[in-house]
């Protein structure tokens, strides 16, 4: 447990949850072990099952977060959008419940916030990811810039995740920016339209290049992870080069001639 206090009175912690009451608690138990007081806490729950939402309200309870529910599953893209219209402070700390903080990570939060308030133009700080971003120039304090090049076409499709829905600081504001999280669509889907979106205006964020050291993600046998991804992707060895390609042109096409 750490003993030193971190109040973050300016950034809502934004968490997006379904059926997984138990993610959410350790979540929750992991920042009150790192000392981290936020302005609100915003849980945006999914249409959980009676059970599971009857346990995340006992946890609003005991933790005093403020739960914003739905009647029917609406998907990611309608959880996140919902959770944002509930915040009321000018950034936002956006964790999803299966992911959990660790010791280091109050102290890069810290550095983060004082990086938007000395850059109007940051629009977001990431702080975990399940690869490296390639495209990298070196910011401070283990923070980098990413940088996206989009005549380069042969260069690697990673570059296209300047933006994900994983850990990061944004500002409250994104939507207004970027527009609304699609709806109605997989979790994949919303992820890449908003990845595309960031892109296309031109978004502007940071990375923290050891990105293990601040998150772990965690999924138990009692708690599995909701998301089934698309395989689809791993088609061998030429259907993913044609996969790159496509990409690559659909998107340059857009961004240099919009």
């Amino acid at each position: 447990m750490s003993t030193k206090e971190y109040n973050f009175n300016e950034v809502s912690l934004l968490i997006t949850h379904y059926n997984r009451p138990g993610s959410l608690k350790r979540l929750l138990q992991h920042f009150n072990d790192l000392n981290c007081k936020f302005g609100e806490v915003v849980v945006s729950d999914d249409c959980s099952k009676a059970p599971n939402l009857e346990e995340v309200m006992q946890l609003q309870r005991e933790f005093g977060f403020v739960l914003k529910t739905t009647p029917k599953n609406k998907g990611l893209g309608n959880n996140i959008n919902k959770g944002q219209d509930a915040v009321t402070k000018a950034l936002t700390l956006y964790v999803q419940e299966d992911f959990v903080p660790k010791a280091a990570f109050p102290e890069k939060l810290n550095e983060a916030i004082s990086f938007m308030e000395q850059d109007a133009g940051l629009d977001v700080v990431r702080f975990y990811a399940y690869q490296l971003f390639p495209y990298l120039k070196p910011f401070g304090k283990g923070f980098s810039l990413m940088q996206f090049n989009a005549a380069n076409v042969f260069g690697s499709y990673k570059k296209f995740y300047v933006y994900s829905d994983h850990p990061h600081l944004r500002r409250s504001s994104f939507l207004q920016k970027f527009g609304r999280y699609p709806e109605g669509v997989n979790v994949e889907k919303a992820e890449y339209g908003m990845m595309m979106s960031f892109l296309k205006h031109k978004g502007k964020g940071l990375f923290f290049e050891k990105f293990n050291d601040l998150f772990d993600q965690m999924n138990s046998a009692e708690e599995p992870s909701t998301f089934e991804r698309n395989w689809k992707r791993r088609d061998g060895f030429f259907i993913g080069i044609v996969r790159h390609l496509y990409r690559h042109v659909k998107f340059n096409l857009s961004y240099l001639f919009k």
